[in-house]
């Protein structure tokens, strides 16, 4: 059921992305040449044999197809912009018959006599197999600025023809096949649909973030209904893999799919065919509409006439938040359906007059608002409702410090007592999996269970789960993971797989003859650099819980804990990371060494803090001499002009969209092959990149708070590690997104990591814009003047305020807001601040305010504070606090 792709070595991938049509044979036909055309903005060519598109210029050099590449995509099933699939049935009854245009290309029929402005156009029928009671044609014309492409079906049958399911390929050129990344990053880009019905549309990006975007909209009534990843031949660069992931198709109906295939899965719309009388024709269309940035893509969107939805703070929705909706479309909205998902009122007195969406009781997990138009246009928006975020969050820590919580003593890979990765599926904690370093405590898909435990309780310490986590650590971490030598080093996995090094009952029904399956030698290696995050996570989390409620019991003093965490990070990175893998590039969750050089700096460990920072400046450093500066995952650092490439590769990845799995989903369609339950190369909706690379963008949006996208785009993904986390805590790697899935992966996986990105990054952003009015992100306004918002937090953490009239952000060491007060005319901020945000957490006696002024050179300070640990002690003994900020 779930397929697992072969992966080719980079350097075979390199070898053959050179090669000049290394295939057998040309179905294609771009051996015969092509057509030049212009439209509206847009120049571009059509192979001449095929009449498919070869390339789509947005009047400057870049392509959006792989027209470099096309030489060796030409094979049958290899699918192009202008193909058609679909399935029908004579009648209403009976199989479904599947016939698509690339399955066995022949030279197509052009068509004379066009209508004014048409480009070209062609019969399809000798590309199709025979007997099809179907007449297809296919025209090419400008459509405005831009390019449309539309497809006729005219029933040739005596009696009616149902079309079960048809669908346009959208093929782009995002093949990483090629022999290095500045080349790639120069050239290819990313879709990301928005499964939105008739406002539906794809957005193309730039890897690179810059220049112009794309647009694929529908054309008349050409609803995106689904959305297929097509089947095709591997080819020279070796389709549907970690470099290519491969065609997605449009789908204008879907019901032989639903039907069939995808059976087991909730599509994310109703399935629909079609039915045709005799001589009927039905005709649908994509039209291509260029963008000037990623940036203005909604813009290019409204332009399409195409309806636009923005949510804000987005489309994943706290119970206890009530979300703002914003619809624009020259027709009026007819109605709202949320299947009793949301009480829905408009605000019209507020600018945009939004819709305000409050969840009803009960509702949790996926919720749908249908919206009509009156000229018939319908438009769905998918949003996640989940718990009341400190719910969701006191869930996950119970869960993973009780249910995945491994205790036997006897365990001959020594890992007990530790948390470990959960298989929801079966019920059980994961004990042993071929892919050894998922049951051995190591790698990202065997620590997500443990770093979202220590992340736990940094955001929301919880007594009895605090025993669990520094039990772990002492027991565990030092001696099993790093081994007892005090070298600080960090194991690649403690479970391996090799029968006479060990009285162990592995699983006969697993395959243990793969790479994955790494015997003692192997998983006892320390070079790899990524590991060294994990163990920092815990030691740093659990720093912060003895530094700020000395009232908890703990093994250790606070002191212990930081200077782990410290010489963990340096045996990595010390001399230029000589002794590990990996070390000079960007680690997976590496925002934690920033925190922990911040703390090295407020406890005054003065030495300390300057090693630890001249051994990140002299990566980041080697970063600066890079053209494309990104060996792994998106790192931050302080060379501004190599941190904007950084930011710019985010918006090229990282979509806003009105659907919550795909709005703020950072790209990542391989690591299910090496974290999940269920194998296989495939979009994965919410895997710990999207907590991760919303760290970056929230760092940037508070340096340039003018920039709304990025403040959308960030939140985003930094709020999407609630929606991993299940009903009773538990929390799985990511969604499954092809549609005869759509489900959580049973296996926690790596997913800790993501909720890391959430609990460094969780903060209330109150904002004023120009079109939205007042917002609040993270939040509700609970009050709000021409001069003084009120917002009650609703976010996860409940520990931070951004304010970006004032390029403030405040931070919180310990305890909750509960209420955020700004006064424009002061200007101030007021804070009522009590100790924990839920009542089973740990009470903060104190807190420290910490202030940082990201934009302009105004300094605050706490009205009545002494300063403490870089910021100002705040007493909360009494049970509360107020807590005024003012320029100081």
């Amino acid at each position: 059921m779930f397929r697992t792709p072969l992966l080719v070595p980079a350097f075979m991938l390199a070898l053959t992305s050179l090669l000049v049509n290394g295939q057998s044979s040309d179905a294609l036909g771009v051996g015969n040449g092509f057509l030049d055309f212009k439209a509206g903005q847009f120049t571009g060519q059509l192979v001449k044999d095929s009449q498919t598109l070869a390339s789509l210029k947005p009047g400057s050099d870049f392509d959006f197809l792989p027209s470099d590449l096309l030489a060796n995509l030409t094979l049958n099933s290899a699918h192009h912009i202008g193909d058609v699939s679909f399935r029908f049935r004579l009648g209403s009854v009976g199989n479904w018959t599947t016939v698509d245009s690339a399955a066995a290309r022949k030279p197509v029929k052009a068509l004379n006599d066009l209508a004014p402005g048409v480009i070209a156009a062609a019969d399809l029928a000798a590309t199709l197999p025979a007997g099809v009671p179907l007449t297809v044609t296919r025209e090419w014309l400008p459509l405005g600025d831009g390019l449309a492409l539309r497809i006729n079906l005219t029933n040739t049958a005596n009696g009616t023809v149902e079309l079960g399911a048809l669908g346009l390929p959208v093929a782009i050129n995002n093949i990483f096949s090629r022999p290095s990344a500045e080349e790639t990053q120069a050239k290819c880009s990313l879709a990301d649909p928005y499964i939105g019905l008739d406002a539906g549309y794809v957005r193309v990006s730039p890897i690179k973030g810059l220049g112009d975007a794309l647009v694929v909209a529908p054309l008349g009534s050409s609803p995106l209904e689904a959305w297929r990843l097509l089947a095709e031949p591997t080819g020279d660069f070796s389709y549907q893999s970690q470099t290519y992931e491969g065609t997605y198709e449009w789908m204008i109906h879907s019901q032989a799919w639903a039907d069939n295939e995808w059976k087991s899965a909730t599509p994310w719309n109703t399935p629909t065919s079609k039915t045709l009388k005799a001589r009927e024709t039905y005709s649908v269309g994509l039209k291509f509409v260029a963008a000037e940035s990623i940036q203005t893509i909604e813009d290019a969107v409204t332009k399409a006439d195409i309806p636009l939805a923005v949510g804000i703070p987005g489309y994943v929705v706290p119970a206890d938040l009530t979300a703002r909706l914003y619809l624009t479309h020259p027709s009026p909205v007819k109605t709202i359906d949320s299947q009793d998902s949301f009480t829905i009122k408009q605000d019209t007195t507020a600018k945009g007059s939004p819709y305000l969406l409050t969840p009803t009781a009960g509702a949790w997990g996926r919720a749908k608002l249908t919206i009509t138009y009156e000229d018939g246009k319908t438009q769905v928006v998918q949003y996640y409702i989940t718990k009341p975020a400190p719910d969701t969050v006191s869930d996950l820590g119970h869960f993973l410090t009780t249910a995945a919580h491994f205790t036997n003593a006897s365990d001959p890979f020594g890992r007990a007592p530790s948390i470990m990765g959960y298989d929801k599926e079966a019920n059980a904690i994961v004990t042993q999996d071929a892919r050894v370093w998922i049951a051995g405590l190591s790698d990202e898909g065997g620590t997500g269970a443990y770093v979202a435990a220590a992340t736990k309780l940094f955001v929301q310490p919880v007594e009895a789960e605090v025993a669990v986590v520094d039990e772990f650590i002492h027991d565990t971490i030092v001696g099993t993971v790093q081994p007892a030598n005090d070298t600080f080093a960090v194991r690649a996995s403690t479970f391996f797989y090799q029968p006479d090094a060990v009285d162990y009952a592995y699983d006969s029904a697993r395959v243990w003859t793969s790479w994955t399956s790494w015997n003692k030698e192997r998983a006892y290696t320390t070079v790899r650099a990524y590991n060294y995050v994990h163990p920092v996570v815990a030691y740093w989390s659990m720093y912060r819980v003895a530094r700020d409620y000395p009232q908890v019991k703990t093994r250790a003093d606070w002191s212990w804990y930081l200077n782990q965490a410290y010489h963990t990070v340096q045996h990595c990175l010390k001399n230029g990371a000589k002794d590990c893998d990996y070390g000079l590039t960007g680690l997976m969750g590496e925002t934690v060494f920033a925190e922990l050089l911040e703390d090295l700096k407020r406890e005054n460990m003065t030495k300390k803090a300057a090693s630890f920072e001249a051994n990140m400046r002299y990566r980041a450093e080697f970063w600066e001499t890079l053209a494309v500066p990104f060996g792994s995952e998106m790192a931050y650092f302080g060379h501004n002009n190599t941190a904007i490439k950084a930011i710019n590769s985010i918006r090229g990845y990282m979509p806003t969209v009105a659907h919550w799995g795909w709005n703020g989903n950072a790209r990542r369609y391989w690591d299910f092959l090496y974290g999940a339950k269920h194998e296989g190369i495939e979009r994965q909706v919410h895997h710990y990149g999207s907590g991760l690379n919303s760290l970056p963008m929230l760092h940037y949006y508070e340096r340039n708070p003018s920039d709304f996208d990025a403040i959308r785009v960030a939140f985003a993904g930094n709020t999407a590690p609630l929606t991993n986390i299940d009903g009773d805590g538990c929390p799985s790697a990511a969604f499954h997104s092809f549609p005869q899935h759509l489900a959580w992966d049973p296996y926690t996986g790596d997913y800790g990591l993501g909720f890391l990105g959430l609990g460094l990054g969780q903060a209330v952003y109150i904002i004023n814009h120009e079109t939205y009015g007042a917002v609040v992100f993270g939040g509700n306004v609970v009050a709000s003047t021409e001069t003084t918002l009120v917002a009650e937090p609703r976010d996860a953490v409940r520990r931070r305020v951004f304010v970006a009239d004032l390029g403030l952000k405040v931070v919180l060491s310990a305890g909750a807001i509960q209420t955020v007060t700004y006064d424009q005319q002061g200007p101030t901020v007021k804070l009522s601040v009590r100790p924990a945000a839920s009542e089973a957490a740990l009470k903060a006696t104190s807190t420290i305010v910490w202030l940082q002024t990201t934009v302009g050179e105004v300094k605050f300070t706490v009205s009545g504070a002494g300063e403490s640990r870089g910021g100002y002690l705040v007493d909360l003994s009494g049970g509360q606090a107020e807590v005024t900020i003012s320029k100081a």
